[in-house]
């Protein structure tokens, strides 16, 4: 398995001179899903420069395309619209593809030993970082566990020379060793606001971090350069073409992301299609763009800054996702606000009056409330074309759920959340609540919203096969339970292709150019292995990508290096 992005990346982030494209292609025999209600499939689709020319019978297609067209044999695979990826962190991509990776560790003494092991062929005093940890799916337990963590002791043994951070799968806690404290200058009496610093019953601080907590360890990180966003972008946009993703929603970018792209671009066509949401934990970088508007980019559309990106709570996984009810796991404790709702009614404000959309991430059912409760006021109670999105969305109070359809608020979901979080989510919540209003995407569209999926990158990986399967079965990777997690909550395989297409570039104001293969609109397609609309469902898994194009190019092939090759 080769892909060409490592080729593209050299000298500049852009394609290599030695992928061309023509200026007509004829693509044919296979299955075609276009997401065009009036013309769900066809036989053939004509591509004219970088856009879609004609997508109807082959005979037609034949006659639009003349013979000097090059053609794309699917050979019996299965063409779609390009994935978008509507909620990820592309830079916090890039950079954990270069570190631990303790995704699939079954226990904390499996990551210790891995840590370990990276100490013993490092110098002194430089950093180890790691990725993915859920105490929540190990298969055995931690010897001593503090307020359902883990304790630093074994860690700071296993590295005493090196300080450690290993961040947890959702994003929203951190654990560290002795060393790495030491630097972070955290003592007996360190205290954050909107965060935890876990401490054992003697008052010393376990090596676990949550939330605003955190940063006291990330501000003594080594600082990040242009040349380390670079190499980090070059890994990021590899995955994606691997992954099919041909559109990516950028869920929060600073400043210096934003010149990382810029300079990607200066250097060729991109493999992807970013929009970004700007940081909103960046309040310089926000007050200078609403003083300047929007960047649309209509055409060719390869950057687009148009969203402000707000964090309302943390994660379920760290128990920090505000609640409307206690914690069933953790009584008294309903977790908290990361900023008071008046910034998010003020922000939202001025979103509106500048031509932002928000996009405010709300975990809990007390958050996702209290951030509806301020875009409503903000759109004077009223159904709002503002397209303001609420990201993860993943736990509702029942009274809440008709609001999203109600106000015009996107639901920007990921479905392989519910496959990662659902075994032990009922732990946190109890199976009320489960039942309720978590992770309800059926309810959620029978109300009237519109949903676009993601994975939430790195959180999970990018893998949108694994999120469309999440949506469509309710089960585990793992393939369990039969039937599914509550299965009156699934989508249908039409609906979950739409939220990852159609529906993912409404979420973006994009729907007029992607999302869809129709004439008119941007050449951007995912060729998988198989098709994904009849494949029993226990084969779904085993589809691949074959080929992933953007603006009529291939930037990935499977079977081939070139990118060129297989197209005739």
């Amino acid at each position: 398995m080769r892909y060409i992005l490592p080729l593209l990346l050299l000298p500049a982030l852009g394609l290599a001179a030695g992928v061309s494209r023509a200026d007509e292609l004829l693509v044919t025999n296979g299955t075609i899903y276009t997401m065009d209600p009036a013309h769900p499939t066809v036989e053939a689709v004509v591509v004219s420069a970088d856009r879609i020319a004609f997508a109807g019978d082959l005979a037609a297609a034949r006659e639009q395309a003349g013979e000097r067209a090059r053609l794309l044999d699917l050979g019996g695979k299965t063409l779609i619209p390009g994935f978008i990826e509507s909620h990820g962190h592309l830079m916090a991509l890039g950079y954990s593809l270069a570190e631990l990776n303790l995704t699939h560790a079954q226990s904390y003494a499996e990551i210790v030993d891995m840590v370990r092991a990276a100490a013993s062929h490092m110098r002194p005093g430089e950093w180890i970082i790691g990725n993915g940890w859920h105490q929540d799916k190990w298969s055995q337990p931690p010897e001593k566990i503090v307020k359902g963590f883990q304790t630093h002791e074994p860690l700071s043994a296993a590295s005493p020379r090196n300080p450690v951070l290993l961040n947890h799968a959702s994003g929203h806690a951190i654990q560290v060793n002795a060393m790495a404290m030491k630097l972070a200058g955290i003592t007996r009496d360190t205290g954050v606001t909107g965060g935890e610093v876990i401490r054992a019953d003697d008052g010393e601080a376990t090596g676990i971090l949550t939330e605003n907590a955190m940063q006291l360890v990330q501000d003594v990180l080594p600082a990040r350069t242009p040349e380390s966003n670079r190499k980090a972008l070059a890994r990021a946009l590899g995955e994606l073409a691997r992954n099919g993703i041909t559109s990516f929603e950028d869920a929060g970018a600073s400043r210096a992301d934003i010149e990382t792209y810029r300079a990607l671009i200066a250097g060729g066509p991109p493999s992807v299609r970013l929009w970004v949401m700007l940081a909103g934990w960046e309040p310089d970088l926000i007050e200078e763009w609403l003083a300047r508007g929007p960047e649309i980019d209509h055409d060719p559309n390869l950057l687009t800054i148009r969203a402000i990106k707000l964090i309302a709570d943390g994660a379920l996984g760290s128990r920090g996702a505000w609640m409307l009810e206690p914690y069933s796991d953790r009584p008294g404790h309903y977790g908290s606000p990361l900023i008071p709702m008046q910034r998010v009614l003020d922000m939202s404000r001025k979103a509106l009056s500048r031509g932002f959309q928000m996009c405010v991430h709300a975990i809990g059912d007390r958050t996702n409330r209290e951030v509806l409760d301020q875009f409503e006021t903000a759109f004077g109670g009223r159904h709002s074309d503002a397209r303001f999105r609420i990201e993860h969305a993943q736990h509702l109070d029942h009274e809440d759920i008709p609001r999203f359809g109600q106000l015009g608020v996107i639901a920007s979901m990921q479905g392989i959340h519910l496959s990662s979080d659902r075994p032990w989510a009922i732990d946190r919540l109890g199976m009320a609540r489960i039942e309720e209003g978590t992770y309800v995407w059926r309810k959620l569209l029978d109300a009237g919203a519109i949903i676009a999926n993601g994975t939430d990158v790195p959180v999970e990986p990018v893998n949108p096969i694994a999120s469309f399967y999440a949506l469509v079965t309710r089960k585990t990777l793992a393939g369990t339970p039969e039937g599914g997690y509550e299965p009156s909550q699934k989508l249908t395989r039409a609906e979950a292709l739409r939220a990852y297409t159609r529906d993912a570039a409404y979420a973006a104001f994009e729907e007029d150019i992607k999302g869809s293969i129709e004439p008119g609109k941007l050449a951007d397609f995912t060729v998988l292995s198989g098709d994904l609309m009849t494949v029993p469902e226990d084969q779904l898994l085993a589809l691949r990508v074959e080929r992933t194009i953007v603006g009529g190019r291939t930037v990935f092939d499977r079977a081939h290096q070139d990118g060129e090759h297989g197209v005739r």
